[in-house]
């Protein structure tokens, strides 16, 4: 990786406060050179860490691949510290826009971050920066730098998943009006999920409505069945609310935070705690976190675990 001069740093950084013209044209054309021999990721990696205040780029090492995102680990000269540890980070970057890559992502972890705090919870990595390349196309994501193992302990999982779906709709958690929904619309896999907001301080019906139009029928509007299709709208979502009959009043459902894609394949371990990763985040009935939990690999511990913080409801099965 090119290596640059503190005042070469300092100019390349947003905001700098130097201008070029008091800078001698050797360092000028010095600057040029560099920067122009950096790829484009390089140059957004070393700008944002030292506007971060983080120094400079110390190490960045491929991580692996996606078909859509490449993946380093770096590590910066003044990185932040978390639990008295100095922090690396985890690199994603893609030819496409942050909008369309990594906006649904970022706000997803923000929101998971924020609900999982505290003792017994969650271990989510900190979104410290995402956004486009400010030359040239693509973008890019960076995040706190996990040490992921496979699962541990299944009912440390489950009171963590709990305190979760447990933690209040806040503005920092992305969601001041306490409804169901997400501020933007997201992806499951590769199938399109919309989120659109329901009213605010939403209960039981406004989850009902969520539920059969922008979970239920919006899958089946994708899957294109007719008979699949005519059944739902004819038979079955006209009856949606008998099976939410019994949750009024004090049981009236409040939405809760959701990974919204939990299955084995998205649950490890880090630091000694349980991690949980790419999500398909929104806010809903807590219930509706287990629609994947014929694939999840859930024992009877697990569920001790969560239900001796959220009790199991006599409808759920």
């Amino acid at each position: 990786m090119v290596r640059l001069s503190n005042v070469v740093l300092l100019l390349s950084a947003a905001s700098e406060s130097l201008a070029f013209s008091s800078i001698p044209s050797a360092t000028t054309r010095l600057l040029g050179t560099q920067l122009a021999a950096m790829a484009p990721l390089d140059q957004e990696l070393e700008s944002w860490a030292w506007s971060a205040g983080y120094g400079q780029i110390d190490k960045a090492i491929p991580a692996g691949s996606s078909g859509w995102a490449s993946f380093r680990k770096v590590t910066v000269t003044n990185p932040p510290e978390s639990d008295g540890k100095p922090v690396s980070f985890f690199v994603k970057s893609s030819s496409r826009s942050a909008e369309e890559m990594f906006h649904g992502e970022a706000l997803g972890l923000q929101a998971m971050y924020e609900c999982s705090q505290g003792e017994d919870s969650l271990r989510i990595p900190k979104v410290y920066h995402y956004g486009d390349f400010s030359e040239g196309k693509g973008s890019l994501i960076v995040m706190e730098y996990l040490n992921l193992a496979g699962r541990s302990d299944d009912r440390a999982l489950g009171k963590a998943m709990a305190k979760m779906h447990l933690a209040p709709a806040t503005e920092e958690a992305g969601n001041p009006d306490k409804a169901f929904g997400f501020p933007v619309d997201n992806t499951i896999g590769g199938t399109p999920q919309p989120n659109p907001w329901t009213k605010p301080n939403s209960g039981t019906q406004e989850w009902i409505e969520f539920f059969r139009d922008h979970r239920i029928g919006h899958q089946l509007d994708l899957a294109g069945d007719a008979y699949c299709s005519n059944l739902w709208e004819k038979d079955i979502a006209p009856r949606l609310h008998l099976l939410f009959e019994d949750l009024q009043g004090e049981k009236e459902i409040k939405p809760s935070l959701l990974h919204g894609d939990l299955w084995s394949g998205n649950i490890g371990s880090a630091d000694g705690k349980p991690s949980i990763f790419d999500p398909a985040v929104y806010w809903g009935h807590h219930e509706a976190e287990w629609g994947m939990s014929w694939c999840a690999g859930f024992t009877q511990t697990f569920w001790d675990g969560y239900n001796a913080i959220i009790p199991r409801d006599e409808g759920f099965l």
